[in-house]
């Protein structure tokens, strides 16, 4: 999974700091032994290690990092405080443009009528705030609320807006995994309907073409029991309750999703997670992917259990 991406300190942190420019090509640690000799190894081990030494602006941290003349190298002595992350909403991604979480279960991603303050959109906006009063954060696409996984937002409209317009093209890998009561057979396939809402909010699947919008959902079987299947999902459309409500046609719901047919709450939680996420940076373009794994509460029901 890829980390937050590292920020160079600010100028008002560059106050101790020691600098030189290589002449000759070296590895990073040797350097600063050679160019810092009043500082113990120890020391410069400990500032290697905690992120306060740059190479042209960029910070590096591994010790044979091979550097080339002319390269500048920098060592802020003061120790770097972190920035400190909503802890329940574990961010593991951030740039000028984007925010990834990875959303716990039980948590809304934006406010409804009957729940306005605890979400990750207002937690969120909370946390943005605390950098510049005027920071907003932007809703790009949903999970459910007991669906916990990767949550994408942006910070700015023109972001979001670009993500959205562009998502076919953009987003190019979309992958769940879920825990769906039963043995699944065919372990491998694919689901497609057409998906409408009802005003009471439950989403009905059909195959008349003229009721709703299109859905195609593909799965494959990854470990099963007598009771259980542990399913990898991936995405070709993504309407609203699209995977739980395949998961009901082909009668395996998502263990824990009572609206959709489960009968039973093995693991406390609706058993669904968006794991992986992968998509072209809008803005540098890089391509980016990120995966959490899979939760360990859906493979303890895999453990005990002969597979099938």
């Amino acid at each position: 999974m890829k980390n937050t991406k590292d920020r160079t300190p600010s100028q008002k942190q560059k106050k101790n700091t020691s600098s030189y420019t290589i002449e000759n090509k070296d590895t990073l640690l040797a350097s600063l032994l050679t160019n810092i000799p009043n500082k113990k190894r120890k020391v410069i081990k400990a500032v290697l290690r905690d992120r306060q030494v740059s190479v042209d602006g960029e910070t590096v941290t591994q010790f044979d990092h091979v550097l080339l003349p002319g390269q500048q190298v920098e060592v802020l002595w003061d120790r770097i405080v972190k920035e400190k992350h909503p802890r329940e909403l574990n961010i593991i991604y951030i740039d000028q443009d984007l925010i990834i979480i990875n959303k716990p279960s039980g948590l809304l991603t934006v406010a409804t009528d009957k729940e306005q303050r605890r979400t990750a959109y207002s937690m969120l906006s909370n946390y943005a705030k605390t950098e510049d009063p005027e920071n907003k954060i932007f809703i790009i696409h949903r999970l459910d609320r007991e669906t916990s996984g990767l949550l994408m937002f942006a910070r700015s409209e023109h972001i979001k807006r670009e993500i959205q317009e562009t998502w076919a093209t953009t987003i190019s890998q979309r992958t769940y995994v879920g825990v769906v009561e039963g043995v699944v057979s065919p372990p491998e396939g694919t689901i497609t309907s057409w998906l409408t809402e009802s005003k009471a909010f439950i989403v009905y699947s059909s195959q008349n073409q003229q009721l709703g919008k299109k859905a195609v959902t593909h799965y494959k079987k990854i470990q099963g029991n007598n009771d259980f299947s542990l399913l990898q999902i991936t995405l070709e459309t993504g309407r609203k309750h699209q995977i739980r409500v395949h998961m009901q046609d082909r009668q395996h719901p998502i263990v824990g999703d009572k609206k959709y047919g489960s009968s039973c709450n093995p693991i406390g939680r609706m058993g669904l997670h968006a794991q992986v996420l992968a998509f072209t940076h809008p803005t540098t373009g890089e391509p980016l992917r990120f995966d959490t794994g899979i939760p360990g509460q859906f493979l303890k029901l895999f453990r005990s259990k002969k597979k099938k």
